[in-house]
């Protein structure tokens, strides 16, 4: 089993789960793609990846925790490791451990706990608050944007009403003005026959 747990395989049992992940996939896309050797790949990618699966079956999971790394050697069979305490005694102190800094630790601990309490009863406030009636309001804010939307589509066709009344209006002033003139010629021209009659 030391090989097992061994960098070496791990690397191994790594490169052969991406492999066959790969000859899977690219098997996956021959098949698409009607490619001839699309079932080889398959079949070849399908029995690599189960005999992956076994494997990792039969081995097991790793451990999530990796206490060798705070004591040195725990993971060898055998391992002479060195007592933690300092003197050895019942009331030997852990080297490094300092007494200030840990309560200042636990100080800032206790801190951030108190505030998460706050953020928790606000939280517990806002689930207790009565939401009950918000459905009513947002359909009574949804028919007041449609009208205020109506409203202002009416106001965009009366603006465009009143440039085409605007635009007859100064057409018609045109044509009085032309027609006033056309009448003050008539009128010195009946003057005229008028004098030499």
């Amino acid at each position: 089993m030391s090989f097992v747990k061994s960098k070496g395989f791990k690397y191994l049992k790594n490169l052969m789960i991406g492999v066959g992940a790969a000859v899977v996939l690219l098997g996956a896309l021959a098949k698409l793609l009607s490619h001839p050797l699309a079932d080889i790949m398959l079949t070849v990618g399908l029995v690599t990846e189960a005999v992956i699966f076994l494997v990792l079956g039969i081995l097991g999971p790793e451990p999530d925790y990796y206490w060798e790394k705070l004591y040195p050697g725990l993971n060898e069979y055998g391992a002479q490791i060195q007592p933690l305490a300092v003197g050895g005694g019942a009331g030997a102190v852990t080297p490094g451990l300092n007494g200030e800094i840990v309560e200042q630790q636990l100080g800032g601990m206790l801190n951030e706990l108190q505030g998460m309490s706050k953020s928790l009863g606000s939280l517990k406030a806002l689930q207790e608050a009565d939401f009950s009636g918000t459905g009513q309001q947002i359909k009574q804010m949804n028919s007041f944007y449609s009208k205020l939307n109506e409203a202002m589509a009416d106001l965009a066709d009366s603006v465009d009403e009143t440039k085409h009344y605007k635009d007859q209006l100064t057409a018609l002033n045109t044509n009085l003005n032309s027609l006033n003139g056309v009448y003050g010629g008539m009128l010195s021209a009946m003057g005229n026959i008028g004098n030499k009659a």
